[in-house]
């Protein structure tokens, strides 16, 4: 997998990409390999080493079938296998997903570049829905820019990419689901049955309803399981979404099995809810939604991914990290510490716009005065959920006094208008090529959005690896206690200067330093 470098106007490797690459070094290129760099590959995989899981994809050419590395079948000989970097390569080559190991499951293993972010885009349904030119326009290339750059960068074109996304999350539906054929078809992208039917059996040699016997048919709802890299720090990030979660809306509840997260979902008009539990003995979350969110399981699996950072790579993270004496110590304490992300961009605006200046369990508590008073009823599974979140359409059109009537200064209603507007003239989209700088920039358009508000947003809505919101008190606070001797409090710019060091990591170890608090 070759870098692209200055190819177009806006797509670099970044700094992010160099930190993979220097830690990771002997993963990429695959094309073109050296007997070495084959060899290491098949050390990986003979190990089953989960550390690289999605990083690449084996194929082996004594039964066309391709694996992860962490499959449990019997390794195959070196001689046999080929090395592919994305599910979409090892198909193009002729080489069908294992029905064991599932490739579908694997986390992804992408880099912070326009070529990663696209591939991003199009794994979670950019193509179901928009033709490649509407998409190149979105990306701000042409059409035939961006073939290029997909070719060069994952050696399959967007349409081919696509296409292997849309019949490896069909298979998924089929093993994990009841759903019947025409409900996985439309929700997984095809335009019609007959359509899925054809490739799948033309891809796969085998015909979709063979591998029904394979399907978990048990749970309320449609149950789905998305698999991630260990160590995962779920009890710490579950915690932190229950600080933080906005009554009504979502909660953390008690179950046998442990803690699990619920919420209200509303997805293109679609209504209903979710739950994410974790499953640690297979390195994965269980998710079950509402059968009626059936059409757009797509979108909301990936909004759940991201949510819970599944993507991350903890072992290149924190090899990173714990270079510093002051991380070390939490790095040992809560090994696979994710940045909980957000499901929805505007509901963490909002949520972030409600904390400003006051304590993590006021801002609840307003937020939860918002959704009830202003949030659309719903009647869910759970208790708790009572009401969706209200839309920018709703919080626009409300008085400054209706809003400040939630118990918050009216300068902050202010602002709670402002970033609605902001967010229904696509601000809080992001931009493929734009930086952590430029969309904290752009947020800090916004008025009464500052660094604290805008990086915090950066760094859970918008997925940057490198925000860091250093004027946070808390973050001040435990850096100060971790240094080397103690101190009081940091000043933002001192903690600044300190954190140089952990880029492009820069919000891991922020929920570090967060976590600090709470384990002291």
């Amino acid at each position: 997998m070759k870098p692209v470098r200055n190819t177009f106007e806006g797509i670099v490797e970044s700094a992010a990409e160099k930190a993979v690459k220097k830690t990771a070094s002997v993963l990429f290129p695959i094309a073109g390999e050296s007997p070495t760099q084959q060899q290491c590959y098949y050390r990986a995989l003979a190990a089953r080493d989960s550390r690289f899981d999605g990083v690449f994809f084996t194929g082996v050419k004594t039964t066309g079938i391709y694996c992860r590395p962490v499959c449990g079948v019997k390794t195959p000989r070196e001689s046999s296998c080929e090395f592919f970097s994305s599910a979409a390569a090892a198909e193009a080559a002729g080489f069908r997903p294992c029905l064991r190991c599932r490739p579908e499951l694997a986390p992804y293993a992408l880099q912070q570049n326009l070529a990663h972010a696209v591939w991003q885009r199009i794994a979670d349904g950019a193509l179901n829905e928009s033709d490649l030119e509407s998409f190149s326009q979105q990306v701000g290339l042409s059409s035939r820019q961006l073939r290029r750059v997909m070719l060069h960068e994952f050696g399959v074109t967007p349409v081919e990419l696509a296409q292997t996304q849309r019949l490896l999350f069909a298979k998924k539906l089929l093993q994990e689901t009841r759903l019947g054929m025409a409900e996985i078809a439309f929700a997984a992208g095809f335009g019609s049955v007959r359509r899925f039917n054809a490739l799948f059996s033309e891809r796969y040699q085998m015909a979709p309803g063979s591998i029904r016997r394979a399907a978990d048919l048990g749970g309320e709802g449609v149950s789905l399981r998305l698999a991630y890299r260990p160590p995962y720090a779920w009890d710490a990030v579950i915690d932190y979404l229950a600080g933080r979660a906005m009554p009504g809306l979502e909660a953390v509840i008690d179950e046998k099995g442990g803690k699990a997260y619920v919420r209200s979902v509303q997805i293109d008009g679609i209504a209903g809810w979710l739950k994410v539990a974790h499953l640690p003995d297979k390195q994965q979350l269980s998710l079950q939604v509402a059968p009626a969110l059936a059409p757009v399981l797509m979108p909301l699996m990936a909004r759940v991914r991201q949510q819970f950072d599944l993507e991350a790579n903890p072992a290149i993270i924190q090899s990173h990290l714990e270079q510093d004496a002051m991380l070390t110590a939490q790095i040992r304490r809560t090994p696979g510490m994710r940045v909980p992300g957000a499901f929805d961009s505007f509901e963490l605006a909002i949520r972030a716009v409600l904390g400003q200046q006051v304590s993590v369990a006021g801002a609840t508590t307003v937020a939860g005065r918002l959704v009830t008073r202003f949030g659309q009823a719903t009647t869910t599974p759970f208790a708790a959920i009572t009401h969706h979140f209200p839309s920018p359409q709703t919080i626009v059109a409300l008085s400054i006094d209706q809003l400040a009537g939630i118990g918050i200064p009216g300068a902050r209603a202010a602002t709670l208008q402002h970033i609605a507007q902001f967010t229904l003239d696509g601000g809080l989209q992001k931009q493929l090529a734009a930086s952590s700088d430029e969309m904290v920039a752009r947020l800090k358009t916004v008025r009464g959005i500052g660094e604290w508000t805008a990086q915090y947003i950066a760094m859970r809505a918008l997925r940057f690896s490198d925000a860091f919101p250093a004027g946070d008190l808390g973050l001040q606070k435990a850096a100060a206690q971790l240094s080397l001797p103690p101190q009081i409090r940091l000043t933002e710019k001192q903690l600044l200067g300190r954190a140089e060091a952990w880029a492009p990591w820069r919000a891991y170890a922020a929920l570090l330093l967060w976590q600090s608090l709470a384990t002291s």
